[in-house]
């Protein structure tokens, strides 16, 4: 899709609806106690809607109605290959909506509406259609046994879950999750993040229209206190999976300690090194990858490439290309589709990112903060143990570590409390794999920036999170229980015999 002119995305944001209501058992409901919060367009500071403030009523009432529609099999129990049909006849609305999701994520978020257009929105098509086709390709297992038995290993959804989202990839993030819990055949209740809530709202309308039960598919916007925390509390939640910081993904894991033993999928934070050789090839294009993975996204994404650890005898002329790169990431209005580098997400968000910078002893480029805007910045540490070394940004901010052989650059690399992800620059083979094998992250990459694709598994290692992982076929785990069925074909007679 060919994108538009500023003028006309702000023409058709000038015309746009916003839903505002819970989205529970089929349709739209105000909250049980009546409460709104604002949501706010953080490029510019103004309220899109007033949205519905859900409390632990209205978890109560959303797992209720998930529990029943699981209970009584309308999604559960329905044929594989119909619930493929549901999720592709999704796919295709969500398709035909696009334009108006990228605008509306845009407004939410503060995200460039080119992002939306070309990576969240057909991405997040992409996910829904890939897990819709996996649904009835997905075989289940007999084990070895006796000539007398036979061991069958079934996978069965596992029941109501809780979806708990981040704000830096709303929609994206919600497909990561409702694509593979709904192929299982799970019900789910969505908690999106309090900052980006429309759009969840809006393609839980969607979803409805293409087919899917009412009950399977519950969001209810509001504050992690009192949407968050009820829901990982309670009783009747099988399983929670939850995307976004460290801090608060550890509080699942209390809720369900306290609770019901609720089975815990934790997708979290990232201090994510690129690990630069001094027989990289080709440091222009390595300076592509590094600047794109520290400003993608403003570099609120939790795979951003927020250390370069870079040889001190490639390092200036390395620095020199990154200078040249980041030239193209224009900082300016999100619905402009020129700008590369939206507003953060928020007034609190923005003040944190800005605090970081200046903490910064030298700033090689940018360090610029203002009226909700960071520029991309590159700024020089004198070592590892620097705070901006240390603690996850959440901003267009590269910190930049010397070292002077691979043994240094790995061990630094690894000394973090993260493993999400990590970048390895090398030209020479063998040391390129045996660099990928030490690096501890979920997903390492080998001459280039990425985090695979919807075929490869992603999540970390370390205090980046646990118990499951997104995308892939593996995604399919964390939302299905294993059973046995173990069946005796021995003769009565024979038996008596024996």
């Amino acid at each position: 899709m060919a994108l538009l002119t500023k003028d006309e995305y702000a023409a058709l944001a000038g015309d746009m609806t916003f839903p505002t209501a819970a989205y529970i058992d089929g349709g739209y409901r105000p909250a049980a106690s009546g409460k709104t919060f604002e949501t706010v367009n953080p490029a510019t500071g103004t309220v899109l809607a007033q949205v519905a403030a859900c409390g632990a009523e209205d978890v109560d009432f959303a797992v209720q109605k998930a529990r029943d529609a699981f209970e009584d099999g309308r999604w559960s129990r329905l044929h594989p290959s119909d619930r493929k049909d549901v999720l592709i006849r999704f796919a295709k609305l969500l398709t035909r909506n696009a334009r108006e999701l990228a605008v509306m994520e845009s407004l939410d978020s503060g995200k460039t509406i080119y992002d939306c257009e070309t990576v969240d929105i057909p991405e997040t098509i992409h996910c829904i259609k890939w897990h819709a086709e996996a649904i009835d390709k997905i075989y289940d297992q007999i084990a070895p046994a006796s000539d007398d038995h036979i061991a069958m290993v079934l996978r069965e959804p596992i029941g109501v879950v809780g979806l708990v989202l981040p704000w830096n990839f709303p929609l994206l993030m919600l497909a990561w999750k409702i694509g593979p819990a709904l192929a299982a055949g799970c019900s789910v209740v969505v908690k999106p993040a309090e900052e980006t809530s429309l759009t969840a709202l809006r393609v839980a309308e969607l979803a409805t229209e293409a087919g899917l039960p009412a009950g399977v598919l519950n969001v209810l916007p509001g504050s992690g206190p009192e949407v968050g925390e009820p829901l990982g509390r309670h009783m009747d939640v099988d399983m929670v999976s939850f995307t976004g910081s460290t801090v608060t993904g550890k509080r699942f894991l209390t809720y369900a300690a306290e609770s019901n033993a609720k089975e815990v999928v934790l997708e979290m934070g990232g201090k994510n090194p690129a690990v630069v050789m001094d027989d990289a090839e080709n440091l222009d294009r390595v300076a592509a990858h590094v600047v794109n993975g520290a400003f993608w996204n403003m570099g609120e994404n939790c795979s951003a490439t927020s250390r370069l650890i870079v040889h001190a005898g490639v390092k200036d002329a390395l620095l020199e290309r990154i200078r040249a790169h980041a030239r193209e990431w224009v900082v300016g209005d999100p619905l402009d589709p020129e700008t590369r580098v939206g507003a953060l997400v928020s007034a609190a968000h923005f003040a944190k990112v800005a605090g970081y910078l200046d903490k910064a002893d030298t700033v090689l480029l940018g360090g610029g903060a203002k009226d909700g805007f960071v520029e991309p910045s590159v700024v020089d540490l004198p070592g590892n143990d620097h705070p901006l070394a240390r603690e996850e940004i959440f901003g267009p901010v590269l910190s930049v570590l010397t070292v002077n052989s691979f043994d240094e650059a790995i061990a630094m690399a690894n000394d973090t409390d993260y493993g999400l992800c990590a970048s390895l620059f090398t030209a020479n083979a063998k040391r390129a794999l045996r660099g990928a094998r030490m690096l501890r992250a979920g997903t390492v990459t080998v001459n280039s920036y990425g985090e695979g694709d919807i075929a490869t598994p992603f999540g970390g290692w370390k205090q980046s999170g646990f118990g499951g992982r997104d995308n892939s076929l593996h995604a399919h785990d964390q939302y299905t229980q294993l059973k046995t069925i173990w069946l005796d074909l021995a003769d009565d007679e024979d038996e008596a015999v024996s």
